[in-house]
């Protein structure tokens, strides 16, 4: 079972691969149409939560993650794409999760813009680093012969460059910001999601076998992000609305950048992309199930100030 999901891979054909690159690239440019500079202002006079954001996603939670690995003892490319999903910048959703909750948005929005720049260099190295930590799964890096370098300019392209396109339209053209972030961030989403959905569909019979397995790893590995968040924030003494921030900012991860780079640097390793795609969908669900829980319970007026 182990060589069998080690060596399966996914395959995407250049077409399909440019598809999905443009298609994430559409979705972060969504995303940035609701950015404004202006939000940073603010939050830069009292920068700890941003900072504890940043070292949630970008140090603990490769840390932990590192940690959880070394204790399950997974199969390689399974701990490879744990440690990847790691590695990653928060997720596309998070933002209207924190709203949901009851949460710093502001802060939730800052969060996802500062995270996107930091990943272009921070993906590449906390993969490399925690990855070559753990021997099955260095020996992987070692056979794929990444150039860092590629890997910083891919997620540059599919992260920065959107980012700060549409950050410009937003602060030119406000108005056509706010029309096309309605079409833009659901409908590249939903193609992006037709497009690995297809491409795994053909292995699904072999992919099913772990399904299970990978599940509970899952589960285990996103509860592990979501608690990282909440005890820095509860460490850092930050207020309850910025603390469900942080929480869903550190448990929502952008595993569709994740399942990209798997199709390009990894050739759809098969093990690698079983848990990007879990994660994928699991995130969703528990941070709608904690986002609706928050959002029943309101803070005061005066705490979210």
């Amino acid at each position: 079972m182990e060589v069998q999901f080690d060596q399966l891979r996914i395959a995407f054909d250049s077409d399909s691969l440019f598809a999905l690159n443009c298609a994430l690239a559409l979705v972060m440019f969504g995303i940035a149409l609701d950015i404004r500079v202006a939000g940073f202002r603010s939050l830069l006079k009292s920068p700890r939560a941003l900072c504890g954001g940043v070292a949630c996603q970008f140090f603990l939670l490769p840390l932990l993650t590192f940690l959880l690995v070394l204790w399950l003892q997974p199969q390689p490319s399974f701990a490879l794409g744990m440690i990847l999903v790691a590695a990653c910048p928060g997720g596309n959703v998070s933002n209207f999760m924190t709203h949901l909750a009851g949460g710093n948005t502001e802060l939730s929005v800052s969060l996802t813009a500062i995270a996107t720049l930091v990943a272009v260099v921070m993906t590449p190295l906390n993969l490399a680093f925690w990855g070559g930590q753990y021997a099955p799964a260095g020996q992987i890096l070692q056979q794929v012969h990444i150039n860092p370098m590629e890997m910083v300019q891919l997620v540059g392209f599919l992260l920065a460059l959107p980012l700060l396109a549409g950050m410009g339209l937003r602060r030119l053209r406000p108005g056509l910001a706010r029309s096309l972030a309605r079409y833009f961030r659901g409908g590249s989403l939903l193609f992006f999601i037709v497009l690995v959905g297809i491409a795994v569909w053909k292995d699904r019979s072999v992919l099913a076998q772990a399904l299970g397995l990978v599940f509970g790893m899952v589960l285990l590995h996103n509860l592990l992000a979501l608690a990282t968040g909440f005890l820095t924030g509860k460490a850092l003494g930050l207020r309850r609305a910025d603390i469900r921030t942080l929480t869903l900012e550190t448990g929502i991860q952008n595993s569709g950048l994740g399942l990209l780079l798997i199709f390009t640097f990894f050739g759809g390793m098969g093990g690698m992309a079983l848990v990007a795609a879990c994660w994928g969908i699991w995130h969703l669900v528990s941070g709608l199930l904690l986002a609706g829980y928050w959002g029943s319970n309101p803070l005061k007026k005066q705490r979210t100030a």
